[in-house]
């Protein structure tokens, strides 16, 4: 292990400490300081928009400025106004008909994984979100993209803590390396992982032993349905694939358009700057693009389409705004159906909707699963049939699947970390919130009385024969008896052996006989002993609290009827 993982770890280590002590202050803030916090660094990084996308483009060469500057007044503005109302300290619900009260708890420590696609608009949103939700947040970022994120990150903890942001709430590595970033993960003070970046990241972080929310690539397919709107239809998808030069996960991937309109969608996209390779331009392409890991070359992600074909020696018109490459299938033996991360488009014609539902689903299992697709049509029965049917969590309806997805165009909750569910290996399809960072209590009052059920009836063991009892004059009779063999009351008036009522002389204890004792104290329980008998008893015996106590000690009694243990 080299220096600098050593370094890295030690960050990790340090900032993750720093963030637990910080989250113990911001956990017993009220809403009212949670908002000030908020709009203050909010307010604070809206005007650095343009610098930190220049920044950024500068420092990862992927993307465009002004489309940055779009994505970072998202995070600032848009995020921030759907965040701003929410409840997130204390008592945020009560269900007066169900008498429950939800309060809501911070998660804890976040570590927040931030891309070199989206570096500065997800650094943005990623502090926004934690911080409302009240949980401190350490973020590791992309090593080509460190200046700009660490930038982002200053400018919003300066502002914060004027707001009184506690000291070590808003965390940033310096020194990053994937050790240092794997023992971040993996630090017990960190609660839970916010990832966005590649899929091997997204694996490190669902195996680092704590709850993670990751996205998956996207791939997305854009289906057009032969009674679409065909111009709106190609417009938007250009306009999404080449927004930022193809690099946020929901950029469309691929064209799937019905054979009826196949001409007039071609024409479409010629017109408003889609250029169509021949079939050897799509091999030379394809041999450049994809690696033999089936992933897109770094050396092409977030360039734009011109860009590409001059690197590859293809001449294409100044305006190109994406390369089309027609294919025939999807999968290995076709390698431009995969997530490109630029503005290259795999294009397909198929005969109707229902085979068109099919070639999306293709796409989709190679390399999108649960992310995200579009549909242009103006029948709303096949739109509900894609909704229903489709492997992908959003599907968006008559607009850029870039824009849509992330809900700038669309209803959808704003944020640039969407959730794959369950088809994508992901924990949730939802887009990601500060309610993501939350845990509910729940305050449960009783509105029925619990039933009260009679115990089972159960078979009762037969009980053992109660003995007849012994009248009172018997009884006497029988102690008087057995106190005269002690020497200690008269046994008939007329003995000679005992008069007035003083003892007569002792008498040697009689030997054990069949019958079971009379009547037992703790001094025939010690003659007992030094002789080395036994004491038979029954059902009838009368034994003192004393002599039960020391008989059973010493294991001197016999019932009668049992068997001796020494026979």
């Amino acid at each position: 292990m080299s220096d600098k993982d050593l370094a890295s770890i030690a960050e990790a280590r340090a900032l993750a400490r720093r963030a637990k002590l910080a989250q113990a202050t911001l956990a017993e803030f009220s809403q009212d300081q949670i908002d000030r916090i908020i709009e203050a660094m909010a307010t604070a990084v809206t005007p650095h928009a343009e610098a930190l996308a220049r920044l950024a483009v500068e420092e990862t060469t992927f993307g465009v400025v002004n489309d940055k500057i779009q994505k970072n007044l998202f995070a600032s503005q848009r995020v921030y106004e759907f965040i701003r109302p929410m409840k997130t300290v204390g008592v945020i619900n009560r269900f007066d008909d169900r008498k429950i009260i939800e309060i809501a708890e911070p998660f804890g420590v976040v570590a927040a994984v931030i891309p070199s696609t989206n570096p500065t608009s997800t650094a943005i949103y990623k502090i926004l979100i934690a911080i409302k939700a009240r949980c401190a947040v350490v973020m590791t970022p992309h090593p080509s993209a460190a200046r700009c994120i660490t930038r982002t990150a200053d400018i919003m903890n300066e502002a914060g803590g004027r707001a009184g942001l506690p000291d070590g709430a808003i965390g940033w590595m310096n020194t990053v390396t994937l050790e240092g970033t794997q023992e971040l993960m993996k630090a017990r003070e960190v609660s839970l992982i916010l990832a966005t970046g590649g899929m091997g990241l997204v694996r490190a972080a669902y195996s680092a032993g704590k709850p993670a929310y990751g996205v998956g690539p996207g791939n997305a397919p854009c289906y057009i349905e032969s009674s679409a709107d065909i111009r709106k239809a190609a417009n938007d998808i250009l306009t999404g694939k080449s927004f930022d030069n193809g690099v946020l996960c929901s950029s469309p991937n691929s064209v799937v358009v019905d054979e009826a309109i196949a001409e007039e969608a071609r024409r479409q996209f010629k017109d408003q700057g889609g250029y169509f390779l021949s079939p050897a331009q799509a091999e030379t392409l394809a041999k450049q693009l994809v690696t033999p890991q089936r992933l897109p070359n770094p050396a092409f992600v977030g360039k734009s389409a011109v860009y590409i074909a001059e690197q590859v020696g293809i001449t294409v018109p100044a305006g190109t705004r994406a390369l089309i490459a027609e294919l025939k299938g999807v999968g290995r033996d076709f390698p431009l159906s995969i997530e490109k991360l630029c503005p290259v488009l795999s294009y397909y014609v198929v005969k109707d909707w229902r085979e068109g539902c099919e070639r999306c689903k293709q796409i989709l299992k190679y390399g999108g699963m649960g992310h995200t697709m579009s549909i242009h049509s103006r029948n709303d029965a096949i739109i509900l049939e894609f909704g229903l049917h489709k492997p992908a969590y959003r599907i968006c309806v008559n607009t850029p699947t870039t824009h849509g997805a992330i809900g700038l165009t669309t209803g959808l909750d704003p944020a640039m970390t969407l959730g794959c569910g369950g088809f994508g290996g992901n924990i949730t399809s939802d887009n990601i919130s500060p309610k993501h960072l939350l845990n509910i209590k729940r305050v449960a009052y009783e509105l029925r009385p619990a039933p009260q059920s009679s115990a089972p009836s159960l078979l009762k063991a037969p009980t053992k024969p109660q003995p007849d009892s012994i009248p009172a004059d018997a009884l006497t009779s029988r102690i008087d008896k057995f106190l005269a063999t002690r020497g200690l009351a008269p046994f008939d008036s007329g003995n000679p052996g005992v008069a007035q009522g003083r003892p007569s002389a002792p008498q040697a204890p009689s030997p054990p006989s069949a019958e079971a004792e009379t009547f037992i104290c703790e001094a025939d329980v010690r003659a007992a002993v030094r002789e080395g008998r036994k004491l038979l008893v029954g059902e009838r015996t009368i034994i003192t609290p004393a002599a039960r106590d020391a008989g059973e000690a010493t294991k001197i009694f016999l019932q009668a009827g049992w068997p001796s243990v020494n026979s």
